[in-house]
């Protein structure tokens, strides 16, 4: 793991404190940061949860934020597994990924675009 990919996981924990345990013991059961594991089974579902109760306003900013960050960063690796995991995952609930583009950045939307291309989906 590189280390953009590292400040992506130590961030998403920093905004998502709760899911500090669960991200443990996944390292310690697997040995290694299994990154698309812990991006699908650990933070999108809290992301996804953020963006049902839509009450947390400045921590949507922060993480879509942050999101535009990662899309712009120009490191393949990270953008290619941010985009198979977590904008796959918003893709997947066309009332939620109407929620979260209220939050998206320009670039975040156009990958999160060319992820549901890339899976066959319609947009």
């Amino acid at each position: 793991m590189n280390g953009k990919s590292e400040e992506f996981f130590k961030r998403m924990i920093d905004f998502l404190p709760s899911t500090d345990a669960a991200y443990r013991a996944s390292v310690a059961t697997y040995g290694e940061v299994l990154q698309t594991v812990i991006i699908e089974s650990i933070f999108m579902p809290e992301i996804i949860k953020l963006l049902k109760e839509e009450s947390n306003i400045i921590l949507l900013e922060q993480i879509f934020d942050y999101f535009e960050e990662v899309s712009t960063c120009g490191d393949a690796h990270l953008i290619n597994i941010f985009s198979i995991t977590a904008l796959e995952i918003l893709g997947n609930d066309r009332s939620i990924l109407a929620t979260a583009q209220k939050y998206m950045g320009p670039a975040t939307t156009q990958l999160q675009i060319e992820a549901d291309r890339d899976i066959g989906r319609s947009v």
